[in-house]
């Protein structure tokens, strides 16, 4: 059994890959507040898209990326399938949507609850096996079935936490208190499921085909640093609730007012308007010259 190393470069990776994570949790998390005081449809899977784009695409997939960085196994290179790593990502992002559509949508239960955490954690555990099966290396890979189970339930748990904190944690503190937790828990069920994984190298060494981290740094950095951008513009950009509220408020005083504003007379200082000769059309100006003799 080859000698595997999943902190190669120190502890650079796993401090990043739980930043991400962190930064990832908190944006998603604000983005989901978003979707409890939208007042469409269409806001609704607005902000709910960018929530799982932010939790799927950048708290738990760039983060599972980026620990692979510090992953090494003895005496081989590793290299990986793209489709099967952008099919990895695709699958995080549409397991948290999913999730947030069902607790998000009618009324917040425990039953819709458990079903989203259900589902979303067996989808994260997809995304983590999934992008683990898209490596290329000269060796057969096996997984230790409990340490698998239990990197299961910690991905089913973790969803489900992080369901129920998107649905009720709305102040500043309380999402940042809980960005730091779900990054605890997503790191957790990472390097979990690194743990059941073991090498076996092959007899005979053979070329290893597939695209190198260096090759997929580049545009995985682009898109989280893009992603994070688009996020945070959005969430500037859109209207608060305080907004809603005076643009309300502003809104009822124009209700209040008259339909037409009465007309105000013009001021008059010399007179001019009590001379009615110069308010006819036509009328000769008065002069001295054809008065009558006193």
């Amino acid at each position: 059994m080859a000698e595997i190393n999943h902190f190669e470069y120190g502890w650079i990776t796993p401090a990043l890959s739980y930043a991400l994570s962190v930064l990832g949790s908190a944006l998603g998390l604000i983005c989901a507040s978003r979707i409890r005081t939208a007042g469409s449809a269409g806001q609704r899977a607005w902000w709910g898209t960018l929530a799982a784009w932010a939790i799927g695409g950048t708290a738990i997939w760039t983060m599972h990326f980026m620990a692979m960085l510090g992953f090494a196994v003895e005496g081989t290179r590793i290299r990986y399938d793209v489709p099967i790593t952008v099919a990895s990502a695709l699958i995080a992002v549409v397991a948290v949507g999913i999730g947030l559509a069902i607790v998000g949508t009618g009324r917040f239960s425990a039953v819709r609850l458990v079903a989203g955490g259900l589902f979303t954690g067996a989808g994260v555990a997809a995304m983590h096996y999934t992008g683990m099966a898209a490596m290329r290396l000269n060796g057969r890979i096996d997984y230790d079935t409990t340490r698998v189970v239990l990197s299961v339930v910690i991905a089913v748990v973790a969803a489900t936490v992080a369901l129920w904190l998107a649905m009720t944690v709305r102040r500043g503190l309380a999402i940042v208190g809980s960005a730091l937790l779900m990054g605890v828990a997503v790191n957790g069920m990472h390097f979990t499921g690194m743990s059941a994984m073991s090498v076996h190298p092959h007899t005979r060494q053979g070329e290893v085909t597939g695209a190198g981290v260096s090759t997929l740094l580049v545009p995985i950095v682009l898109a989280v640093v893009f992603g994070v951008v688009g996020l945070v513009y959005a969430l500037l950009a859109a209207p608060t609730a305080e907004d809603r509220a005076a643009a309300a408020y502003v809104g009822s005083l124009r209700e209040r007012e008259p339909a037409e504003a009465t007309a105000v007379a013009a001021p008059d200082p010399v007179g001019l308007r009590t001379r009615s000769t110069l308010g006819s059309p036509g009328a000769p100006f008065p002069t001295r010259r054809n008065d009558p003799p006193r």
